[in-house]
């Protein structure tokens, strides 16, 4: 038997593609999404590889926001490592609040990144811009996102522009259609340029505005399911995971169930005395206000950390406070970019800064649903085609992480 050849990234190894590889993070997509749809025949094809393939769930990085999952996802390791640990953070050498849009802080390279670099024809499909230059970075092949779907380069295809290859005009940023483009135009370069290794990342806009079993979320999702259901058709392993769950935050009368932290500290323990910091927050703030289940706090005066540790355990819906050393500890997070403290809220409780940093108006009529905390932290895990032994055995024995996904796409299935 022929030996793959193999491609080191960040102390793994990942066999060259002897097929085509398709890896999709389906933004937001919590396995009762999953559970539901498969019940109730929403998800036919993904239903089907329970048999043909693999379908179990995986655990996210903490927090559990979009950068640093699909981070880990593509770097194949936790955020110690490759050092993006949100969608936003404070830099305590500066005093800057940073959102993170670029790959400037990024610590490592990429699976993709190394798969090109080895002569492996890569592409890359996003549809949120803010994480293309991390996905894409040092790749040499076809990038673009669902934003800006006219910045690549696509002549040598017989395309003039993303929107002429898909066949349909740039979607709006909050619509169901910025994922399912994406998804298309993985479609549309595997019946085209034919790349070996895809990564499709979506947006999570219908989850936050739809639980599972609504109506729009049925149809996206029925969607997406087609879409997979087309690759596998032309011949590719298809594998999925999800950046983070997604959970209901809001109270019975339908109001937000939120925990204003900064405002919390300020009042009790003196007005200035700490800085929240929500890792959250990012350009797409309209799905969430910028409240998640998770934020970092960063003293700005002495205090006695341990009482403020204390009171913020005290608060309601608060599941777990703990300092700077123990939270990069257990869920391997650079101390460097990390808060004096974090605080987890449970899975039903949002937590924020400032009651006046979140603008909750565009939510309408909807309900707060959100994520960044550890009741968002369990993701499916899906794969087109079967394990190999010591896969499925991994599988049924061990914690699996959602950026243990290229490792069994490419390296563990028969």
């Amino acid at each position: 038997m022929t030996t793959q050849p193999l491609i080191e990234a960040n102390g793994r190894s990942y066999a060259v593609p002897q097929r085509p590889v398709v890896v999709i993070c389906l933004d937001g997509f919590d396995p009762e999404y999953l559970e539901r749809g498969i019940a109730d025949g929403v998800l036919p094809t993904i239903g089907a590889l329970r048999s043909a393939g693999y379908v179990g769930t995986a655990l996210a990085t903490v927090p559990t926001t979009t950068n640093t999952n699909n981070t880990s996802i593509v770097t194949g390791v936790p955020p110690a490592i490759h050092g993006i640990n949100g969608n936003y953070y404070l830099d305590a050498d500066t005093g800057e609040e940073i959102m993170v849009t670029d790959a400037r802080r990024l610590r490592c390279g990429t699976i993709l990144g190394a798969m090109s670099k080895a002569g492996v024809r890569t592409a890359v499909v996003t549809a949120k811009d803010k994480l293309l230059k991390v996905l894409a970075y040092e790749m040499d092949g076809i990038a673009f996102s669902s934003e800006h779907p006219n910045v690549a380069d696509l002549t040598a295809l017989g395309f003039k522009s993303g929107e002429e290859l898909v066949g349909r005009g740039r979607p709006d940023q909050y619509s169901a259609d910025l994922s399912l483009f994406a998804l298309d135009a993985g479609i549309r370069l595997m019946e085209t340029a034919k790349p070996e290794l895809i990564y499709l990342s979506t947006s999570d806009y219908v989850q936050h505005k739809y639980q599972p079993g609504e109506a729009e979320s049925n149809d996206f999702h029925a969607a997406v399911d087609r879409r997979i259901a087309r690759l596998i058709e032309l011949g590719a392993t298809v594998a999925l995971t999800a950046d983070h769950g997604m959970a209901d935050k809001s109270r019975a009368d339908g109001q937000p169930n939120v925990v204003y932290l900064e405002d919390a500290l300020n009042e009790t323990f003196g007005a200035g005395v700490a800085r929240v910091i929500c890792p959250i927050a990012d350009p797409f703030v309209r799905h969430h206000g910028a409240l998640g289940g998770f934020v970092r706090a960063h003293l700005l005066k002495p205090c006695d950390i341990a009482a403020m540790m204390t009171f913020a355990r005290s608060l309601p819906g608060v599941e777990l406070v703990l300092d700077r050393a123990t939270v990069c500890e257990r869920y391997q997070l650079p101390p460097d970019r990390e808060g004096d403290f974090a605080v987890f809220t449970d899975r039903g409780t949002a937590v924020g800064a400032r009651r006046e940093d979140h603008d909750l108006s565009a939510l309408g009529d909807h309900r707060l649903r959100s994520h960044g905390g550890l009741g968002e932290q369990r993701v499916p895990f899906v794969l087109s085609r079967p394990l190999k032994r010591d896969y499925r055995e991994r599988a049924a024995t061990g914690v699996l992480r959602n950026y243990d996904i290229f490792d069994f796409a490419l390296n563990g299935v028969d």
